[in-house]
C-alpha cells in the first residue's frame, strides 16, 4: 500500500508530470490518442514545428514512459505507451470547466 509519505513514488509522478508540462507535449499525446502511431515527419507537419523542437519534445516524453517508439526502415515511429492517459487529458478538462465556466466554448472543452 502506498504512503502519503512514499517520497520515490512522488519524485517519479513528479517527472511524468513535468513532462507532459509543455503545451506542445500535450498536443502530441492527444495526435497519438487519436492516430495510434506517428513519425516525427507527422509531428512536424500537424503541430507546425521543426523536426528539431519536435523531436526535443518526443525524447522529453520517451524518456518518462509517455511515449514508445518503434524502427522501421528510416523512420522512427511513436505511440502511447499508456492510452489510458486520454482518461487523464479528461480529467483536466473536467477541471478546466469548473474552473473557466465562463469560458468554455474559448477553450473548446464542449
Amino acid at each position: 500500500m502506498r504512503t502519503i509519505g512514499d517520497k520515490k513514488l512522488y519524485e517519479a509522478r513528479s517527472e511524468v508530470a513535468k513532462a507532459l508540462s509543455h503545451p506542445t507535449r500535450l498536443k502530441i499525446v492527444d495526435l497519438l490518442a487519436e492516430e495510434k502511431k506517428l513519425c516525427v515527419q507527422d509531428f512536424t507537419d500537424r503541430l507546425e514545428t521543426s523536426q528539431s523542437t519536435t523531436s526535443k519534445h518526443l525524447k522529453i516524453l520517451l524518456q518518462a514512459g509517455v511515449v514508445g517508439r518503434e524502427k522501421s526502415g528510416l523512420k522512427n515511429y511513436y505511440s502511447l505507451e499508456v492510452p489510458c492517459i486520454a482518461g487523464f487529458f479528461d480529467c483536466l478538462d473536467q477541471i478546466l470547466r469548473g474552473k473557466y465556466l465562463d469560458k468554455q466554448d474559448e477553450l473548446n472543452l464542449g
